[in-house]
Parts: C-alpha cells; sequence; structure tokens
C-alpha cells in the first residue's frame, strides 16, 4: 500500500521527500527499500492472485456463467468447475502429446471473496415487486390449497408452481408467465405478451407440457398424471379454460389463500430472480420482443447454468438429469432436449 502511495504521488514531489514525510508521521520507509521493493519479482503469490483474478473476472461477466449477477459463493463454485473442466482437458492433451500437465489446482473460497471484493465485483441483490397482478375473481370456483406451503417434491413434475409479473418497456407495459418444477426449479414453460389474459399463464402451461412431452416423460395421451399445480388467487388461474387444460392434461389444481404471498412463495422467488437476474441487468428493455428475447437467453441460463444452493450447486438440468440417473428414464429420450427452455 505505502509503494502503491508513492507511485501514485511521486511525479508532483519525488521519491525521497515522501519516503522523509512518511517517515515522520510513523511510516518508516527509505527511498532504497522503495526502490528495492520495485525492482523485486512478483511472489508466487502476487502471481496467482493476478491469474486468480483474471479468471474471476472472466466467470464473473460471462453471459454463460456468473452473467455478472453471480456472489463469492457462486463464482467459487463455478470457477471450481470450470478449473475442474480444464484441467480434465488438459490431462487429455498431456495423454495425447506426451507433454507434462500444468497444476491448475482448486481454488478456496476465502480466496475468491478476497479478489472479488479487490477487484470491485459483487453478486446482485433481489428488489420488491412494485405493482400487483393478482386480481381474483369472486365468482370463479376456487380449488382447495393441496400443498399448504410445503415447496418440495420427490421428482420431476410432482409439483408445479405458475406465476406472472409485470414489465415496463419503453413501448408500454408487458407480462411475463413462468411454469417452474419444484423438485427441480427448472423453468419448463414461459410465456411474455402484452396483456394478461387468461391466454398469457395458458401458453406458459402449454409450453410446459410440451417440453415435457418433448422429453418422453408424459403417458401415451401426453398427460402427467400425479402433477399438481400450485397458483395464487389469479382470476387467469380460475378461469374455466385453465381449468379444462389442466384436466385434460392429468394434473390437479391448487390455490393458496387470497392476498397472502407466503402460499405461493416459490413461484413469486422465481419472480424476483427474473426481475433482478433479467430486468433489471439486461434492461431496460425497448419493445415486448426485446424482453421476449432476454427473457429466453435468461430461462436458459438459469435452466442449465445458474447454480441453484436448495440443489446443493447444481443447475436444474443437471439435478433431473441425476434424478433420471437413478430411476427409470424417459421412454423416448430425444437429442438436444437439454438446451430446451
Amino acid at each position: 500500500m505505502v509503494v502503491e502511495f508513492i507511485d501514485s504521488v511521486q511525479a508532483r514531489f519525488g521519491v525521497e521527500p515522501i519516503c522523509q514525510v512518511l517517515t515522520e508521521h510513523g511510516v518508516p520507509i527509505a527511498p532504497s527499500g522503495y526502490y528495492a521493493f520495485k525492482g523485486r519479482a512478483a511472489s508466487a503469490r502476487a502471481r496467482r492472485d493476478e491469474w486468480l483474478t483474471a479468471e474471476i473476472i472472466r466467470v464473473f461477466h460471462d453471459r454463460n456463467l456468473g452473467r455478472g449477477l453471480a456472489g463469492a459463493r457462486k463464482i467459487w463454485r463455478l470457477l471450481n468447475r470450470d478449473l475442474a473442466r480444464q484441467r480434465q482437458q488438459r490431462t487429455v492433451e498431456a495423454a495425447v502429446g506426451g507433454t507434462v500437465e500444468t497444476d491448475l489446482g482448486s481454488v478456496a473460497r476465502c480466496t475468491v471473496e478476497r479478489l472479488m471484493r479487490r477487484a470491485g465485483l459483487s453478486g446482485a441483490r433481489r428488489g420488491i415487486r412494485p405493482v400487483r397482478t393478482t386480481r381474483p375473481d369472486a365468482s370463479a370456483p376456487r380449488p382447495p390449497d393441496l400443498i399448504e406451503r410445503n415447496f418440495t417434491a420427490q421428482r420431476p413434475n410432482a409439483l408445479w408452481v405458475v406465476d406472472f409479473t409485470d414489465v415496463p418497456t419503453w413501448t408500454g407495459m408487458a407480462f411475463t408467465a413462468f411454469v417452474t418444477d419444484v423438485y427441480s426449479r427448472r423453468i419448463v414453460g414461459w410465456r411474455t405478451a402484452t396483456r394478461m389474459p387468461t391466454d398469457l399463464p395458458l401458453d406458459a402451461l402449454e409450453m410446459a407440457l410440451w417440453t415435457r412431452q418433448r422429453q418422453g416423460v408424459t403417458d401415451d395421451h401426453g398427460r402427467l398424471p400425479g402433477l399438481i399445480q400450485h397458483s395464487d388467487n389469479g382470476s387467469q388461474y380460475t378461469a374455466i379454460r385453465y381449468a379444462e387444460r389442466l384436466a385434460e392434461a392429468g394434473a390437479l389444481a391448487s390455490i393458496g389463500t387470497v392476498g397472502d404471498s407466503y402460499d405461493n412463495a416459490m413461484a413469486e422467488s422465481v419472480i424476483g430472480l427474473y426481475k433482478t437476474e433479467c430486468v433489471r441487468h439486461d434492461g431496460p428493455f425497448r419493445t415486448v420482443d426485446d424482453l421476449e428475447l432476454g427473457t429466453l437467453s435468461w430461462v436458459h441460463w438459469f435452466n442449465t447454468a445458474r447454480l441453484h444452493s436448495a440443489l446443493d450447486y447444481a443447475t436444474p438440468i443437471d439435478h433431473e438429469q441425476a434424478y433420471y440417473r437413478h430411476n427409470q428414464p424417459p421412454r423416448q429420450p430425444l437429442p438436444g432436449v437439454t438446451a430446451l427452455h
């Protein structure tokens, strides 16, 4: 720190006068000590810190990794995953080429935290939903609450949570609906539109059913027997058309109490992440089409690259694949399915 200070002001005052003043004020340093430090080769730790800082910055800003959103815990895990991949690649190259593999090693979490602080990097923080989008319909039949705030599932397609939110754009207000699988946190369906009629969440539901059908995990009729879909009391989710489509898919509807966000907490959490990691980070968006493209990019990253602490820092796709490796796999797996939303 002393050397950096001298470097910053030596052009104005010279090294010797600065060292004299510092020594008089309790920071003893001789000009010879300053020049010796400047001529000394960087230590192994300093060289490694410089390399790690560059790697951390790369991972933090990579749109397929940290996306400029991840905090120290996730950057630490993403960095070590990436270094493990590089080690594996270099081991193969060394075996083929007969060269000596470079030992990349692993990185301690405290080191990542220290270097991120030094580089001025920090993770995104969630805000507060500003506008109420839930409009209950008192005349519509209301299904019971089948989960009672127990947002856990033992397998994929046992429990889905749904919700939608408003997003301001330069050309007006837009709305985005999501369908999330509780087991893997995977967003299996979504839809962005300029209005929020029943078609908005219904289209998101159709995408979710299509995604699972493409995976080959539905029955012969494209149904998901045993699925519970939980929502708030919005009129879009209590509409007759929506209820009929759920019944056709073999799913049971579940609705929390009116005006209580805790009864749909996981869906609210997905909305909060969307607002923080997509809308505020990549916006403002000019049009609904721009928002739709931004949402597409975010959902793909969320499912395939974002680490979730509730999944022991795995991605939703990895978590589902681990389940199917140990249980009955999809009947008709299709190539490239994991790249879907």
